[in-house]
């Protein structure tokens, strides 16, 4: 994709920034791992560019200039900020009968939904970017250090050429060649950069068999439908799971036993197919829980994230309340 776009006169200007929203707030998010920071972060680049319109020479695209005022903005949210990462990062699984999920912490990576942060593109273009926004590939861009992770994203997600990444970040082409390399062999040290099976006929019908034995609570199939291996995180909680069994006694004896009772519904996030969960209340009806992110290979489930935060769901257009 490349940057270049005439620029435009004033008074269409703010219409045109206001049409970047999505592909910047998707840029963001791949920056900072956060939907609700990406989204601050875009708000602020179009409020300065907006500002700073009658100063804006025209020497570079309306897009260019955009995304330049939204690479600083995020830079200076990066500095000096712990990065963003998943339970799975720290320590080692913990049991499945512990009396609690422990003591809710901040800062972890997060979901995004799909509309939010995938404009629309072409069929080619778009497999790419769907990619880009999986959440193993966002959380091992969290490993690199900002700048590489702006060039990296800048030149292997958006396909802008090495003279604009170099002019975007006020360095020489050269420098920015090197940080690529760098950047490249960092995620191919964690296997970040691989993309994500396509969700044929079979993983559609394991997601569809997921959901009925959830709804359900059949604890039993729905261990079946697990890798062995699977891996079960609960931000923003930082114990995590690991193993069918373990996973199945957590949800029959240990804390997870309270989703007994929940209704699933159907969503797209991070390039792929989601579901947000909604457990009973004591009115009879069901409240947002967390938003379900569902990992499958070789047909079966290999890792299940559930982000325990209901603000999501209005990011998501979901309801507040279902009967």
């Amino acid at each position: 994709m490349s940057s270049a776009t005439a620029p435009l006169s004033a008074p269409t200007a703010e219409e045109h920034l206001e049409d970047l929203r999505v592909e910047l707030t998707g840029y963001c998010y791949r920056m900072l791992g956060s939907l609700f920071d990406a989204e601050d972060a875009v708000q602020e680049t179009l409020l300065r560019a907006w500002r700073g319109w009658d100063g804006f020479d025209g020497r570079s695209s309306t897009r260019t200039w955009a995304y330049r005022i939204a690479t600083n903005v995020c830079l200076d949210l990066l500095r000096g900020r712990r990065r963003r990462a998943l339970p799975t990062d720290f320590g080692d699984p913990s049991s499945p009968l512990a009396a609690s999920l422990g003591d809710a912490e901040t800062g972890w990576l997060g979901p995004a939904p799909d509309a939010a942060v995938l404009p629309t593109a072409d069929p080619a273009e778009l497999v790419v970017l769907r990619d880009s926004v999986r959440l193993a590939f966002v959380a091992a861009l969290q490993h690199l250090p900002a700048r590489q992770r702006a060039a990296l994203i800048l030149r292997d997600v958006l396909g802008w050429h090495a003279d604009e990444v170099a002019r975007l970040l006020d360095t020489s082409v050269p420098a920015v060649n090197s940080a690529l390399q760098r950047a490249r062999a960092t995620l191919a040290d964690r296997d970040g950069g691989a993309t994500g099976p396509a969700l044929d006929e079979e993983h559609r019908d394991l997601l569809d068999r997921y959901v009925r034995v959830f709804e359900r609570y059949d604890i039993d199939a729905l261990v079946g439908l697990l890798r062995e291996d699977v891996v079960h995180s609960m931000p923003p909680y930082r114990m995590w799971l690991s193993g069918a069994a373990d996973i199945g006694r957590w949800m029959t004896s240990g804390p997870g036993s309270g989703c007994r009772g929940s209704r699933l519904l159907r969503v797209s996030a991070n390039g792929g197919p989601a579901l947000a969960q909604y457990r009973p209340d004591r009115a009879g009806g069901h409240r947002p829980f967390s938003v379900q992110l569902i990992d499958v290979a070789d047909g079966q489930i290999i890792r299940l994230t559930h982000f325990l935060e209901p603000a999501l769901f209005a990011r998501f257009g979901l309801p507040d309340r279902i009967a």
